[in-house]
């Protein structure tokens, strides 16, 4: 049987443009329900995203 392979799936990747980001926070916040260290993952992706591109 063959083995799969996987990798790290990093969000920062995938977040090119100023409406990207602004898109993913907005989802972000729907979703987090007040979760502070929800928002906080977001908005450190966001930042990872920016220093990637």
């Amino acid at each position: 049987m063959k083995k799969t392979v996987t990798s790290p799936y990093d969000v920062a990747e995938h977040l090119r443009t100023p409406e990207e980001m602004a898109a993913y926070l907005d989802a972000c916040l729907e979703e987090a329900d007040e979760d502070a260290a929800f928002i906080a993952k977001a908005l450190d992706d966001i930042a990872r995203a920016r220093e990637l591109f």
